[in-house]
């Protein structure tokens, strides 16, 4: 003889006893949504060389975002001693690996340390912009400048390659990342020993000059 199946209002009548009894099903809490990335690709002033751990503006950066951008995390894919030509190389698979919603190059220091041809430069910068944007992130450029003693004219070169790629591909730029220590009329106090990579001090400065243009890109 076979159960007879319980008719609608028995059912429903079922239901609301168990309710009663505080037997409910559980309701399942709906899955947040993932974080989006922020990409940092830089050389050693973006990868704390000389620094304490936690201590440089990457990771200052974090403590930024997760007090204001909560929805946002930083990735840090910075290597001390890349070069723009580095970077190229390491990008498409890092924008596949996190597939960021921003990306942050901050390269093109050791390029002109070690005398490198500008248009190389200026084409890596071009091109790894070109990637990020084609893998649907936005693109915020820090520029850099040279030390004087590389000539004016060879300044001005260097400095407008970045303003010309920002301009080109209408992503997001810092004019000058190192603005505040690396032209202070007393630089030697923001900077290491070496006189080349900045200090503990000067990390918040160097926050200071991204975070608002990179905010505005946070949407």
């Amino acid at each position: 003889m076979h159960t007879p199946l319980l008719r609608r209002r028995d059912f429903n009548w079922t239901l609301l006893a168990l309710a009663s009894r505080g037997f409910v099903a559980p309701v399942q809490a709906a899955p947040s949504a993932p974080a989006q990335r922020i990409l940092v690709l830089g050389d050693s002033l973006s990868a704390e060389y000389g620094l304490a751990r936690g201590s440089g503006w990457v990771a200052l950066l974090q403590k930024q975002v997760a007090q204001e951008k909560p929805g946002f995390e930083v990735i840090n894919a910075s290597i001390s001693g890349d070069t723009t030509s580095g970077g190229r190389s390491r990008l498409p698979a890092l924008l596949k690996r996190h597939q960021p919603s921003l990306v942050v190059i901050e390269l093109g220091g050791n390029d002109a340390l070690r005398g490198l041809p500008m248009a190389m430069t200026q084409g890596n910068l071009l091109d790894m912009t070109k990637q990020a944007q084609a893998a649907g992130a936005k693109v915020l450029l820090l520029g850099m400048q040279m030390p004087p003693n590389y000539g004016p004219d060879m300044a001005r070169q260097f400095e407008a390659a970045y303003t010309q790629v920002a301009k080109s591909q209408k992503a997001a730029l810092v004019p000058f990342f190192l603005k505040g220590v690396g032209d202070d009329p007393e630089p030697l106090k923001w900077f290491q020993a070496d006189r080349i990579h900045p200090n503990e001090a000067a990390q918040p400065r160097m926050l200071a000059n991204v975070w608002p243009t990179l905010k505005k890109q946070l949407k």
